[in-house]
């Protein structure tokens, strides 16, 4: 990691981040990426997503090596008094806490808005779970599996003629992270205008029916409904990589020039004047047998051989890559306990203010001691809270 890199856009801003797993860490990982001082708040067995899957040290999972990244974790024991005053004088200091804490432990904990705001008038307070706290479900717990099912993509596999299932990946998780940090960066700007911090809520649950409906909530949106919610073309059990020769690629044909250059190489000039391909509504309509017809096609050529063909025609393809192979393009840096490792690049480019990763993923609460020093800690305070094993590390 280059040891000078020019200020993030959240250069100046510091952000205590009282949340785990996934989705709030994603979120804070953002905002540490485009330039936010990160402080991460962890208990004595350390975040959760420390132990998610393998790594090569301990406590440092290769989901955790990104994103803990430019975060500065410190080990602090809230369910003690001098732990929970510690946290409010640390976010004296912090312009944003994002935590994913329910309603109902984080107002046992005392670090509620109200309680944060009594030290931080002006403080950008988010507060990210699984349902609205307004809710009968409120101090409910969710995980993504559980709001995948709860906004419908069950139903998604269902209507394509499969048993409900959930997306392979915690879409829930991190589509909430990602909401949460335009949440916290309009509000940010927000207080940059006025001066007035305020409270944020992001239940998962409605991030994700609002995220699911916009393509499916089609002709179930009109009132009455003018058809069945669910967006056709999506819908199809056809819409998915093909078999080539040689391999696997995606090729979507969009437009009637696409389809008709497609027939034509594949000695189908008898489905050039098919009603099917005629405009945009009847190519929708007709999704499942047309990509059917295409995927017969592909299967005859090889992969290059029609990413080829397909870029002189303009037609939107690309190798299916494995997972593998997405690791693989990664840049390697190295860490300083755990080795060598792949970064995931900060995928926005700033022109004046680039994003970058700064700091590796730190282990357990080793930057606990530096920070509130810093803050003002006396060293005689910092001893009682290591003695009292509020302040740890490991």
């Amino acid at each position: 990691m280059a040891s000078t890199i020019a200020p993030g856009p959240l250069h100046g801003i510091r952000v205590l981040d009282l949340s785990s797993v996934i989705m709030g860490p994603f979120s804070t990982q953002i905002m540490g990426d485009y330039g936010a001082e990160v402080f991460s708040i962890e208990d004595p067995t350390g975040d959760t997503n420390r132990s998610m899957g393998p790594g090569s040290h301990p406590g440092l999972s290769g989901v955790s090596m990104n994103l803990l990244r430019n975060k500065q974790s410190i080990g602090l024991d809230l369910k003690q008094p001098d732990g929970r005053d510690a946290f409010l004088r640390l976010a004296a200091t912090c312009d944003v806490v994002v935590t994913n804490l329910r309603p109902g432990p984080l107002s046992r904990l005392g670090l509620t808005y109200d309680d944060v705001t009594a030290v931080r008038p002006d403080v950008v307070f988010c507060q990210a779970f699984g349902y609205p706290s307004d809710g009968p479900k409120a101090n409910d717990p969710a995980y993504d599996d559980i709001i995948q099912s709860a906004s419908g993509i069950g139903d998604l596999f269902e209507r394509q003629g499969h048993q409900p299932s959930l997306l392979p990946t915690l879409v829930a998780d991190k589509v909430a992270g990602l909401t949460i940090a335009a949440a916290v960066l309009a509000a940010l700007l927000h207080r940059a205008t006025t001066g007035e911090g305020q409270h944020i809520e992001v239940p998962m649950i409605d991030v994700m029916t609002s995220f699911v409906l916009v393509e499916h909530g089609a002709g179930g949106i009109p009132e009455p409904p003018v058809d069945r919610a669910g967006y056709r073309r999506i819908l199809t059990p056809e819409r998915r990589p093909q078999k080539t020769a040689d391999g696997w690629i995606n090729v979507l044909p969009y437009t009637d020039d696409h389809y008709h250059a497609l027939f034509r190489a594949g000695d189908r000039e008898d489905l050039l004047d098919d009603p099917r391909i005629a405009t945009r509504a009847s190519r929708i309509e007709n999704s499942d047998s047309l990509y059917r017809d295409v995927a017969t096609i592909l299967s005859e050529r090889s992969t290059d051989d029609w990413l080829e063909f397909c870029n002189e025609h303009g037609i939107p393809s690309t190798k299916a890559a494995s997972l593998q192979d997405l690791v693989d393009d990664l840049p390697v840096e190295e860490h300083p306990v755990a080795g060598s490792y792949r970064v995931i690049p900060p995928p926005v480019r700033f022109s004046a203010t680039p994003a970058s990763v700064r700091r590796p993923a730190p282990t357990v609460g080793q930057d606990g001691r530096s920070v509130l020093s810093a803050l003002g800690f006396a060293d005689d305070e910092l001893d009682h809270l290591e003695e009292q094993n509020v302040l740890f590390h490991h």
